[in-house]
């Protein structure tokens, strides 16, 4: 077999929580600027904050959102690349947990339904969030629209420009969609007056999303980085285990990406947290990014902001520094500057590897993944893939052959002229 598909009737019924699995106790968050906290309760829907802090590892999710999640499309299948392995000499066994098969094409739609449901039961007006490559947007629009709330998403200006179809999608969906940093807020309109032509960052559209939710009676909804929003999202992960277990392997390595963290803990925590649990944690973990924004391989873990304004409270993560402006690179959700504080700790601990790869390098990836597989994987998704090569390298001088589970992250069919234009396409 090469799909293996769990029926509907066995989506998982609760979501992870690692908290209480964790090698040490979170560091709390700081509140420097003395308002944070009371924004905080103000721009978050009240279980999200309430989840934030919770210590119960098995949190129960509600009939309503199990149902949104079985319409979109979960659960979702693992499938395996027989023919990629082939050109490893079979030295490792892939196995992809395809997120990509969601409707909105990635793993971002898995919180996002908990997110606005839990913001409509605070009875908001509307929610708002950032996106950066607009999968993250495009989750959070239609997610809205099946609880019948209004979108206003802040997209990084330079994705917005540079991915069009994204942001037809959230439209599609009834989101209102403006480039960051747009003329919505007075944040916002200050960068402007001071750069008309500012790219923006993730760090910025979380600045105005949470000041436009905070002005005008809003939720604000978090993509990644939160452990709230990595819990909603390990029903990939409990879905994956039960998978492998059926399918009678046991994964040697981990893999996937990170943009801030959500996507690949998301997978990773369900298996991680029970060998924690064990005391010995046997299987390697490794998370990629990409080296034109290096927060995992450059970043100094320490306290810093999750938004460019200051206005949430301050973090222990790996940091780059959220004033960092990134460079306009194609894969938009890998351009946030720091790493969700449970990865972070973890990383800390060197009990999650890093690896950083450029988008020349992970693009050529994903023209072979393409060539081989058939499929076309979200500019993200590329990044995890050079980590396979490693693998079978390594597999291959110790002549012992491996299992290898990654998260399959999003498809990048709204992302083939990004490619085009790093690949030379429209040369020819």
């Amino acid at each position: 077999m090469v799909r293996y598909d769990l029926p509907q009737d066995r989506i998982p019924e609760f979501w992870y929580n690692i908290l209480p699995d964790l090698p040490e106790r979170l560091p709390e968050p700081r509140d420097v600027t003395g308002k944070s906290f009371e924004i905080l309760k103000t721009v978050l829907p009240t279980k999200v904050l309430e989840y934030e802090f919770s210590q119960e590892r098995l949190i129960k999710i509600p009939e309503e959102l199990l149902e949104r999640y079985l319409q979109v499309g979960r659960p979702t299948p693992i499938i395996r690349a027989k023919r990629l392995e082939e050109k490893f000499d079979n030295m490792i066994k892939i196995y992809m947990k395809m997120e990509s098969y969601t409707y909105t094409g990635s793993h971002k739609i898995n919180s996002a339904l908990a997110h606005v449901y839990y913001a409509k039961n605070d009875n908001a007006r509307f929610v708002s969030t950032e996106t950066g490559a607009g999968q993250w947007g495009s989750a959070v629009s239609l997610a809205s629209a099946l609880f019948k709330m209004k979108a206003y998403v802040f997209m990084v200006r330079t994705s917005y420009y540079a991915k069009p179809y994204r942001k037809y999608l959230m439209m599609m969906y009834g989101a209102e969609v403006n480039p960051s940093p747009s003329d919505l807020t007075d944040f916002g309109r200050e960068l402007l007056s001071k750069d008309p032509n500012n790219p923006g960052s993730l760090g910025i559209a979380i600045s105005e999303a949470v000041k436009y939710a905070m002005d005008n009676g809003g939720k604000y909804v978090v993509g990644s980085v939160v452990n709230s929003d990595i819990m909603f999202k390990t029903i990939a992960g409990m879905e994956a285990k039960v998978q492998m277990e059926e399918i009678g392997e046991d994964p040697d390595y981990i893999i996937g990406v990170v943009g801030g963290g959500s996507n690949y803990a998301a997978l990773a925590y369900p298996f991680l947290g029970e060998e924690l649990r064990k005391g010995e944690v046997k299987r390697k973990y490794i998370a990629s990014g990409s080296t034109e924004v290096p927060k995992m391989t450059q970043g100094i873990y320490k306290y810093d902001f999750p938004d460019t304004a200051m206005i949430l409270p301050q973090l222990k993560m790996y940091t780059i520094g959220s004033n960092f402006i990134p460079p306009p690179i194609y894969a938009g959700g890998l351009r946030y500057h720091a790493v969700a504080p449970t990865l972070s700790l973890l990383m800390s601990k060197g009990i999650v590897e890093a690896r950083d790869y450029s988008q020349e390098e992970t693009f050529k990836w994903a023209k072979l993944f393409a060539e081989t597989e058939g499929y076309i994987p979200a500019p993200e998704t590329a990044h995890a893939l050079p980590i396979l090569g490693e693998i079978a390298e390594k597999a291959k001088k110790n002549r012992e052959k491996k299992t290898v589970l990654i998260s399959f992250s999003g498809h990048g069919l709204l992302d083939l002229g990004n490619y085009a234009d790093v690949l030379g396409f429209n040369k020819k």
